[in-house]
């Protein structure tokens, strides 16, 4: 069966107008795309991956080890930085994929890519149940108590997490590595150039048997991405935090002051959000409306790299869950203090716990 391929764009070939005449103007180079995915590779992953590895797993240790007392909101950040750990983790096999072919064969290929789709959709869901749990904390106290239980927050993580693999079964299915094939059938007469001498180039990308099915999985990927991935936290976002900043704002008593830094830590959070996700997404769905539509070399050249720069922008999202979700927060503060404390007695001749015991 002839397999077709449909991996960065359907518009890699410009023709002239007279089409009859046979004169052929591509391919379509994507240099300004290539030259700004070097740049992002080169530098600002490399950030990325630095600061979500430091940010995350302090987040990771202060929440496992320092923190008696575990609110559901703590196991939902210390599963959301698990989430965005991992893909520091994948990050920099991702760009490298992108630029370079891929030597590691089909297992790593599948296991790279849905690995990245299941971080994508669990760190997501999880910043909605974030928002849902703080809502029924704040407008529901005494009636939610028991829904808001340790183990409730385990069975909730280990749905959310279910649910990711499930959206990414299409991701694991269709990502493929194989040798791209670098000829294409037109309708015209071509002479046969014969073999070429170089070393087969394989790479990591979706794969099709059948053009019908490459339609329906081009568009149902990016479209449930941004329905479950965007929109859907998004929502939820948007009416737990709002109805909490309503009700913050109704109340007045002496603790005026904090409800105060509730809601600027809600803005914050929404804020942050909406920056890093919605760029990306707008260009996204503009992406999959349009992608069956002939484009110019240009034209395609540009939105690929809108969609390039976009995408590294919500990729900075990994780096700052930590400063809003942890960080920010007072009780957390104290005990990532306690982190550096421990650290500087483990350094010294008698650790600190070796000490606390001998006294």
């Amino acid at each position: 069966m002839e397999t077709l391929l449909l991996n960065q764009s359907v518009y890699d070939w410009e023709f002239d107008e007279d089409f009859t005449s046979g004169e052929l103007i591509g391919p379509c180079t994507f240099s300004l795309n290539h030259s700004v995915t070097n740049v992002l590779s080169l530098y600002v992953h490399s950030i990325i991956c630095i600061l979500g590895f430091v940010g995350n797993t302090s987040v990771i240790i202060t929440y496992a080890f320092y923190k008696d007392t575990k609110s559901m909101t703590d196991v939902f950040l210390l599963n959301v930085a698990v989430s965005d750990l991992l893909f520091v983790f994948a990050l920099p096999f991702i760009a490298y994929s992108e630029l370079h072919s891929w030597p590691m064969g089909q297992v790593a290929c599948k296991l790279l890519r849905g690995s990245y789709s299941v971080n994508l959709y669990s760190g997501m869901l999880l910043l909605a149940c974030i928002s849902m749990d703080r809502y029924m904390a704040i407008i529901h106290l005494h009636s939610s108590f028991r829904l808001r239980l340790l183990s409730y927050s385990r069975l909730i993580c280990a749905v959310v997490w279910v649910c990711a693999v499930l959206l990414s079964i299409p991701t694991f299915v269709f990502y493929q590595w194989y040798e791209p094939s670098t000829r294409v059938v037109f309708m015209l007469e071509t002479k046969d150039e014969g073999p070429s001498s170089t070393a087969p180039q394989y790479i990591c990308e979706m794969k099709f048997e059948d053009s019908e099915t490459a339609e329906t999985v081009k568009v149902a990927v990016p479209s449930i991405q941004m329905a479950v991935g965007f929109f859907l936290p998004l929502v939820i976002m948007m009416v737990c935090y709002t109805a909490i900043i309503v009700t913050l704002m109704k109340t007045r008593n002496l603790h005026q002051n904090k409800e105060v830094q509730v809601v600027s830590v809600v803005m914050v959070v929404v804020v942050v959000f909406i920056t890093c996700h919605l760029p990306y997404n707008s260009v996204l769905l503009r992406d999959t409306v349009s992608m069956f539509k002939q484009l110019s070399c240009e034209e395609a050249d540009s939105w690929q790299t809108a969609l390039t720069v976009t995408q590294s922008i919500a990729y900075l999202h990994c780096c700052l869950n930590p400063l809003v979700y942890g960080f920010i927060g007072v009780k957390f503060r104290k005990n990532f203090k306690k982190v550096f404390q421990d650290l500087k007695c483990l350094s010294k001749q008698q650790p600190f716990h070796l000490v606390k015991q001998r006294r």
